[in-house]
């Protein structure tokens, strides 16, 4: 008889920690689910911030090409426009990020031991690290990287495209003379109202050397959402 109850006492113990293990399994499943879902609300509310700012640059494009009495000093304010877009977006930026740090620890730590079928990694003591940041949530990223970040994905390419459009404006319908055959008339062009030469100069030449700046220190120094692989791994994604 006391065999049988120990035999009995194991048998016990053993559903209870299988009962235990697949509860835990089915809410962590739940709550990548839920991560999942919160990351992509995320990524469509960044996704949103830059069509708006691609629909605006067509719509200014349209305007400022199609008059002639349009200044040029419109891509100025549609720059401030731009900027104050990058800045929303990096802000949305920084959740989204936080949701997906959430989901890549679940994936690095929880999925890939069930894929594998190993032991579940340890390192840096992730369940602790996802349950202090469920009580007390906290951004991944500064406010400059983020910026960064979306400089590097979206926005240099589109600053870049309005200063050339700027620039395209001057040499079209040039505001004083009939057409611009100097670097000395160019910049006597760039005067619009109260504005001198060398302030517009300046904020033409500082926003692009800013966000050129930005980009490339982004670039060297942040890896970004996804890295990039050799050839060899990613060869066997193409097969």
């Amino acid at each position: 008889m006391p065999e049988f109850r120990e035999d009995t006492d194991i048998i016990e113990k053993s559903a209870n920690a299988s009962s235990a293990d697949q509860a835990y399994v089915t809410a962590m499943s739940h709550f990548y689910r839920g991560e999942i879902g919160r990351m992509m609300v995320w990524r469509q509310r960044l996704d949103t911030t830059t069509t708006w700012a691609i629909t605006s640059t067509g719509t200014i494009f349209t305007v400022a090409f199609s008059f002639e009495s349009v200044p040029h000093l419109i891509f100025f304010f549609y720059l401030a426009i731009v900027m104050m877009m990058l800045w929303i977006e990096a802000r949305r930026y920084r959740f989204y990020d936080a949701f997906r740090a959430r989901v890549r620890m679940l994936e690095a730590h929880f999925f890939t031991p069930v894929l594998l079928r190993e032991e579940p990694k340890l390192e840096g003591n992730w369940r602790r690290l996802v349950a202090e940041d469920l009580l007390v949530p906290a951004f991944k990223v500064s406010m400059f990287e983020s910026i960064g970040r979306r400089l590097k994905r979206n926005y240099a390419f589109i600053t870049t495209i309005i200063l050339t459009a700027w620039i395209t404006k001057i040499f079209i319908h040039p505001p004083s003379v009939k057409e611009i055959s100097s670097i000395g008339e160019l910049y006597s062009a760039l005067k619009v109202g109260t504005f001198p030469e060398w302030f517009v100069a300046a904020v033409m030449i500082g926003i692009f050397a800013t966000a050129t700046g930005i980009t490339i220190y982004i670039t060297k120094h942040s890896s970004g959402e996804i890295t990039e692989v050799g050839k060899s791994s990613r060869s066997n994604w193409m097969g």
